[in-house]
């Protein structure tokens, strides 16, 4: 090959630029999220009494956690996406659910309650919401995991967790307007087990898809 031709054909290669990882993400995640709505939808429905819900600080409350969940976890995903990204000094973006939780349960605790603390921790879905949320998440965790692949995570596992964590803070979002259990100690040990489910689903999956 002389040289005008290499220089031709590193041009061309040039010029087929992949994707960005976060437009990639960002279009997988809006393909997958409306698939993860209508099997909530079809397989649950949402809660009757939603509009009277809407009304308790505390059923909204569930939203403002597993969206504090979903929206740093994504961030912290297209961080790991990069070859030299680490979880050093981005890990505390996973604190802000857990700051959301505790200022819900320190609130339910200081108001008269009509049910006993572990009647609230135990709900009456526990079951549900554990089977429910990864089952919803398996779209989007797709979805995330399709957008690492155009990146590369020198991580797989740890991205793979995280993009797990996505996908579960989505889910659970979705689930929050089915479930009917709006006590913050609920979703911080409910929510909780079903998106360190993902989490784990995610590692193990992440481990061997998001591998270069």
């Amino acid at each position: 090959m002389d040289t005008d031709q290499l220089i031709r054909t590193l041009a061309a290669d040039n010029g087929q630029r992949a994707q960005p990882v976060g437009i990639v993400m960002a279009l997988a995640l809006m393909a997958a999220t409306p698939v993860s709505t209508a099997m909530l939808l079809v397989g649950l429905g949402v809660r009757p009494d939603i509009w009277i819900a809407v009304r308790n600080p505390f059923f909204d409350l569930k939203f403002i956690v597993t969206t504090a969940l979903a929206i740093p976890a994504l961030i912290l995903s297209l961080h790991l996406s990069r070859p030299e990204a680490s979880l050093h000094g981005w890990s505390w973006l996973l604190i802000a659910p857990i700051v959301v939780l505790i200022g819900g349960i320190a609130a339910e605790m200081m108001l008269p309650q009509r049910e006993p603390m572990m009647t609230r921790l135990m709900g009456h879905n526990s079951m549900l919401c554990m089977a429910a949320i990864p089952a919803l998440s398996l779209p989007v965790l797709a979805a995330a995991l399709f957008g690492l692949r155009h990146g590369a995570p020198a991580r797989p596992a740890v991205a793979g967790a995280i993009a797990g964590l996505v996908s579960a803070g989505v889910a659970a979002t979705l689930y929050a307007a089915h479930c009917n259990d709006d006590s913050p100690l609920f979703v911080a040990t409910w929510y909780t087990a079903a998106a360190l489910i993902v989490a784990g689903l995610g590692a193990a999956i992440g481990a061997r898809v998001l591998r270069y």
